[in-house]
């Protein structure tokens, strides 16, 4: 009776992952489709640039302990610990948010004292930063207690208003980056205010249980290693655009980017829907010592990420030209060569995540910033020399090429072919700095 419990609470947690993912990736397809015929590709790169500023706040700043939280709660007893750990997080948190928007706003005020150019879209990009950072701790710590519910009617909302909001507002004010931005900004306003009122958790006023865990010392110890991991992570994913910027024109950076955010966004949410299923699970498998359960749940993920992955790529090849003619405008079209080369490098992205999981699992984040350093160095190298060659291209050949490193290495040093209980053994004893005794 308890195994069939957990296959429904399983299936239960996959179908609302799908929800939440399908309807996110339907309203951002439709809303690029929509924005990409009001703005033209020059608008639409300085927007993507500036998006890029605030994923890498969120990223480097923020997401690392949001990340922690996230596995922590695995190991929570009760619901003073876990209301003790979302404090913890919240005002680590807080404060690295504020210290990347002050970074965000000075380098703003910088480049535009040298450029000319109008600082009041950092400014916005700072706040953009401040409500994006809120949607993603309360998303994740709800995905980490697996209310999958929650977290993707929470996703759901915000995807569906932002372009939603962002239309409506160019539409109204004209092709300008800062109408898209102030929609966004709009929008995850209205759904983290609707959604922290409705999933909050209310407090136990009736008892007081004793908390004897130092979780901000467990939850720096998790997070330290990850902030480098996360600015590499958003090399690999958004440097590309950077480089192409610097060596072409904002007007290819927005070909570029509403090319391979359509392509990331079909590999992205499925590795996602598997993602939100499969990693709590894993993750409360290994912290209970249930190795031969952990092993047999990550080998299902690495399989279903790699049928995904054919799959995807093959389906690509096929409809390309079908998908830019419904998915883009037509100034757009001219960048559809380049769906194939991003479709094998965000499937080779997908698997190095997932055959990475046993270094998560083990608290060795450490290995995995070594394993994404590898994977930085080889996009650093192969990214301007493709750009250089073989223009916008170039930059889509290069996904295969780093992502492909990256997942080889991730897979040497995570060995997910082994015993999750025999990994973990080995990490007690190879990296005891790396796990926080209670």
């Amino acid at each position: 009776m308890f195994g069939l419990l957990k296959e429904r609470r399983l299936f239960g947690d996959a179908f609302w992952a799908l929800f939440g993912q399908l309807a996110s990736a339907i309203a951002l397809l439709a809303g690029t489709r929509v924005l990409t015929e009001l703005v033209t590709p020059g608008i639409y790169g300085q927007a993507v640039l500036l998006n890029g500023f605030v994923a890498l706040g969120v990223t480097l700043f923020s997401y690392p302990f949001i990340c922690a939280g996230m596995r922590i709660l695995s190991e929570c007893m009760n619901k003073g610990e876990r209301a003790a750990l979302y404090a913890v997080v919240t005002r680590l948190t807080v404060r690295a948010t504020a210290l990347a928007i002050a970074l965000l706003v000075l380098g703003g005020m910088a480049y535009s004292y040298f450029s000319h150019s109008d600082v009041g879209l950092f400014m916005l990009a700072g706040v953009l930063l401040m409500v994006t950072v809120r949607r993603e701790l309360g998303i994740q710590l709800l995905i980490g207690e697996r209310k999958q519910r929650g977290a993707s009617l929470w996703q759901t909302s915000d995807s569906i208003l932002r372009p939603l909001l962002a239309i409506a507002l160019v539409w109204w004010g004209g092709p300008k980056a800062e109408w898209v931005l102030l929609g966004y900004i709009l929008a995850s306003m209205v759904s983290n205010t609707v959604w922290s009122l409705a999933l909050g958790a209310k407090p136990d006023k009736n008892k007081r249980p004793i908390i004897a865990r130092n979780f901000r010392v467990d939850v720096w110890a998790y997070a330290l290693p990850l902030i480098p991991v996360e600015l590499i992570f958003w090399v690999n994913g958004l440097g590309d655009r950077y480089v192409i910027g610097y060596l072409m024109t904002a007007a290819e950076v927005g070909l570029y980017a509403a090319t391979y955010m359509i392509i990331n966004e079909a590999f992205n949410r499925s590795a996602m829907v598997l993602l939100r299923t499969f990693q709590p699970v894993y993750f409360q498998s290994c912290s209970q010592d249930r190795s031969k359960e952990g092993f047999k749940i990550l080998w299902l993920w690495i399989g279903s990420v790699v049928a995904v992955g054919i799959i995807g790529v093959s389906l690509v090849l096929i409809t390309k030209d079908w998908v830019a003619s419904v998915l883009l405008a037509k100034s757009y079209h001219s960048a559809v060569e380049l769906m194939p080369a991003i479709a094998v490098g965000c499937a080779l992205h997908a698997l190095g995540t997932v055959v990475s999981q046993p270094l998560l699992a083990n608290k060795r984040t450490r290995l995995l910033l070594l394993g994404r350093i590898c994977g930085a160095v080889t996009a650093a190298i192969s990214i301007p020399l493709m750009v250089k060659n073989y223009g916008l291209l170039g930059a889509a050949m290069a996904n295969p090429i780093y992502f492909g490193v990256e997942a080889v290495v991730l897979a040497m040093l995570a060995k997910p072919w082994r015993n999750v209980g025999v990994a973990i053994g080995q990490a007690d004893q190879e990296a005891p700095d790396a796990r926080v005794t209670v």
